[in-house]
């Protein structure tokens, strides 16, 4: 079933933006070709938000002593993001144990959740698809936050984050359950981003799917019960994949010497 885009007004998009992306971006699935100038949106929008906060900031600054931390007058840009990012660092911060660490990993787990909120919330307007609903879109997140907690747990362990997976030291004599250890929390490794990816393929796809189904059924009052689902799940869904993100960087950089 074909998906009705705004895209599709553009000129030189044609009918829809399906077919013109098959035809010169080698998009050849027909959802996923919505998807992709669905996620360059996405990352304009977001570059276009974070330019106003910055300068918002950068006038705060310029006027000195404490005047520049006061929140200004509007509820703009600058407002709205240091809400969030104090918020995230908070939350980066109690599962982390460090604010340094917390700070260190914030740009990349901060921007993530805000990526995936908008593709989430984009979803809701009439003639988009969110780009979360995709598995190029997630996989793509999910193997950065695999290499990215892997790298930090080699940086602060060593070969101890190696080691760890091997748990417990149990002698030569149980030298098979170390390895069947090994093998089972290799596995478990990378079945992290696999989890990531699905578990937000899956709770968007579902949610925008029910959204579109009853706002068809029942154009009157219904959807507005089921749109505020699927903010709360948008919104749900981002916090849960960024904090688990964080997670897992906490587990890679914790000191593993103890466990052996």
């Amino acid at each position: 079933m074909e998906h009705f885009s705004w895209f599709g007004l553009l000129p030189g998009f044609g009918h829809d933006v399906g077919p013109f992306f098959a035809d010169n971006v080698g998009a050849a699935h027909h959802h996923a070709a919505q998807l992709l100038p669905a996620s360059w949106m996405v990352f304009l929008m977001l570059t276009m938000v974070a330019i106003f906060a910055r300068n918002g900031l950068r006038r705060a600054q310029a006027q000195g002593g404490t005047k520049q931390y006061i929140p200004a007058d509007n509820f703009g840009a600058r407002n709205i993001m240091e809400i969030f990012i104090d918020g995230l660092l908070a939350q980066f911060e109690s599962v982390l144990g460090s604010r340094k660490l917390a700070k260190t990993y914030l740009p990349l787990m901060g921007t993530l959740f805000f990526f995936i909120l908008s593709c989430n919330l984009l979803g809701l307007i009439p003639g988009f698809l969110p780009p979360t609903s995709d598995t190029s879109t997630n996989w793509g997140m999910a193997i950065v936050v695999f290499f990215v907690f892997n790298i930090a747990g080699l940086r602060a362990n060593g070969f101890g984050y190696i080691k760890h997976l091997a748990g417990p030291k149990l002698g030569y004599s149980m030298f098979i359950i170390t390895i069947l250890i090994f093998v089972l929390e290799t596995i478990g490794l990378f079945v992290r981003p696999f989890s990531l990816q699905l578990r937000l393929l899956a709770n968007m796809s579902g949610d925008h799917l029910v959204f579109g189904i009853f706002s068809d059924l029942v154009p009157l009052v219904v959807p507005v019960i089921f749109l505020g689902l699927a903010l709360f799940v948008s919104f749900v869904q981002a916090f849960v994949f960024t904090l688990l993100s964080v997670v897992y960087v906490g587990l890679a950089v914790a000191p593993h010497e103890g466990e052996h």
